[in-house]
């Protein structure tokens, strides 16, 4: 029995777009920590994280939670990012006009 089934953890199972997608949010904060001159440790301090769950992160690891990733983004300043995630919904406007003019034939 593996480890996900002792602890009924799922593990995320992701298509190739979106793997590619984690990884390049973790190179995104790889780079902001950079830009901020915040070594792996100080990050480390801010967020109550390891080095190697900052590190899986900042590698776009798909396994790590959702709330660590969140607390790389408040210290890194970065939080507000999320709240824009889905704010310009293009493909769910378009559904909506569709939908809208199907209304009234």
């Amino acid at each position: 029995m593996n480890k996900s089934h002792r602890t009924g953890k799922q593990k995320a199972v992701l298509f190739p777009d979106q793997l590619r997608a984690t990884e390049d949010l973790g190179q995104n904060l790889l780079l902001a920590r950079k830009r901020r001159k915040l070594t792996r440790k100080a990050l480390c301090e801010r967020t109550g994280l390891n080095k190697g769950t900052v590190a899986r992160i900042e590698k776009g690891d798909p396994g790590v939670s959702m709330g660590h990733y969140v607390r790389v983004l408040a210290a890194l300043s970065l939080l507000d990012d999320l709240s824009k995630v889905g704010q310009n919904d293009e493909l769910g406007r378009k559904l909506q006009d569709i939908q809208a003019l199907g209304e009234h034939r």
